[in-house]
């Protein structure tokens, strides 16, 4: 009987999908991702489902759309009804273990008043069991540091960007400050150490998410990485001449560059400073990763153990006067997804580039194929299979399909600077090689030209000429969503012989 295959899933949090040295990118140095994609395959036009890190891992993690899933903002809880990779891989003898965080915010109907999930978003995901669990408080990490004389914060939370003594790189100093801790011993390595560990102790075929937080911020980044790019030479930034002008394309825009919190910093230096350091944070994941690698290769689970690399959502970088991820624009959905099938069917593919428009929820169904379970009713995803074994799938998606839902129960001031309600506070994307279509439930819609306009700067939606294609975007987009509404029991009837069930393709 053939090995049960394992699994290492890594995530990196906030990485944008071009940001690959095997994507041509003209600084990032990515070389033990680009060796993974060169033994793999690398899928070009992958996009995250939802943003925050909430609803995009609650889409990754259930295979389902937020339409379905409905967990739309950091906070809101999964429903509990819905399945995921881990408990399916579960039910067929694996231990799914954690190193990081999922974001999974728990269904209050199924804990304890008094369980301390109810007091935080970040909760584990139902059926993993956490090993090294670290999100906003990383215990396991600053515990390790102490024990072994490292100085920490009181505020543990603090820890991520805790900075060495002296200026900042706009601030006259030539380069931006490191981190205090050496690379060694940070958040990354410190993870991957954990993982390392964990899977040379293990016997059975193991099934491991390694979720690291890096490039998220805060951006401070160890020697030699943060000072590994050059901020006056790091690529410019997609927007126009002021925050006033790109406000101008849209009353949700307009809001959205009004919150400091997303609003890209005026000062050049600065904003050169932190692209060049999140930059240096994506190549000291490279270097973890690439150690993470030779040990699988070293102690023989190379030829066994399925890996993908991909990311929650992308972020904004000064893009569009925009930090962060939010609201419509590509560079906070288009991710990497990098993966690397051991088995001998797949030999054929190896090296290969997808350009067919694949998404986060594609990652379950994937997943739970290729180690023989049955793919859940509820997965608006299909399995990647067919893409790693070298074949063109008989049907596929032409688009890529994202949500944005911008309510948040705790501050109505988006509800009354645009005249919503809380449940109006939600929007649509569906693009293709050519369009970008932007459907919001209560404000004017967006569509882009993207051969014409591939930064996303021309509204075309009120452009006579384009009436038409406003018209077929919209209508894709209708289709798209009654296509996915949710489905867990409508395969079944319920007859004179017993129920009957039938399933059938999205696609």
């Amino acid at each position: 009987m053939a090995q049960k295959l394992n699994i290492l899933f890594i995530t990196a949090d906030q990485w944008r999908g071009e940001c690959l040295s095997a994507r041509g990118h003209e600084m990032v140095k990515t070389p033990n991702l680009d060796a993974l994609a060169a033994d793999g395959v690398l899928f070009q036009r992958h996009y995250a489902n939802a943003v925050p890190c909430g609803p995009s891992r609650a889409s990754l993690h259930t295979g389902m759309y937020l339409q379905n899933h409905r967990s739309g903002t950091n906070g809101t809880p999964l429903d509990a009804r819905h399945t995921n990779w881990a408990k399916e891989a579960g039910r067929l003898g694996y231990d799914p273990v954690l190193f990081g965080y999922t974001d999974t915010s728990q269904d209050p109907r199924e804990e304890d008043p008094e369980s301390p999930w109810l007091l935080t978003y970040e909760g584990p995901l139902p059926g993993i069991r956490p090993v090294a669990m670290m999100g906003t408080w990383p215990t396991p990490w600053t515990d390790w540091l102490a024990a072994n004389g490292y100085d920490v914060p009181a505020d543990i939370r603090y820890a991520y960007g805790e900075r060495a003594p002296g200026p900042e790189y706009e601030d006259g100093a030539a380069v931006p400050r490191p981190l205090i801790y050496p690379k060694e011993v940070d958040d990354t390595n410190f993870l991957t150490n954990q993982v390392i560990g964990y899977i040379g102790a293990s016997e059975k075929p193991f099934i491991a998410h390694l979720s690291l937080l890096r490039p998220h911020p805060p951006f401070v980044a160890p020697e030699p990485f943060n000072a590994m790019y050059d901020p006056a030479a790091v690529p410019g930034f997609a927007r126009k001449e002021s925050h006033e002008a790109e406000a101008a394309q849209h009353p949700w825009l307009e809001h959205q560059l009004g919150r400091k919190l997303f609003r890209a910093p005026a000062d050049e230096k600065k904003l050169r400073r932190l692209k060049a350091v999140y930059y240096g944070l994506m190549s000291e994941v490279d270097e973890a990763l690439g150690r993470l690698f030779a040990f699988l290769k070293e102690s023989g689970r190379w030829d066994n153990t399925l890996i993908i690399f991909t990311s929650d959502h992308g972020e904004q970088m000064g893009d569009h006067w925009l930090l962060g991820k939010c609201g419509y624009f590509d560079a906070s959905y288009h991710i990497p997804l990098i993966i690397r099938d051991p088995r001998r069917a797949a030999d054929g593919a190896r090296g290969s580039v997808v350009t067919r428009f694949t998404e986060n929820v594609d990652i379950m169904p994937t997943m739970l194929d290729l180690i023989g379970a049955e793919i859940p009713v509820q997965c608006d995803g299909a399995s990647l299979r067919p893409f790693l074994e070298g074949r063109e799938p008989e049907t596929w998606r032409k688009e890529a399909h994202w949500e944005f839902d911008f309510r948040d129960p705790a501050d109505d001031s988006a509800e009354k600077r645009l005249g919503l309600t809380l449940h109006q506070c939600t929007m649509n994307i569906i693009r293709d090689e050519k369009y970008k279509y932007v459907h919001f439930t209560k404000l004017p819609p967006l569509l882009f030209d993207l051969e014409k306009d591939p930064d996303e700067f021309v509204n075309v939606a009120t452009d006579p000429a384009y009436l038409p294609v406003m018209l077929d975007y919209a209508q894709r987009l209708l289709s798209w969503r009654m296509n996915h509404d949710e489905q867990t029991l409508t395969h079944i009837a319920l007859t004179d012989d017993g129920p009957v069930e039938r399933r059938a393709a999205r696609y």
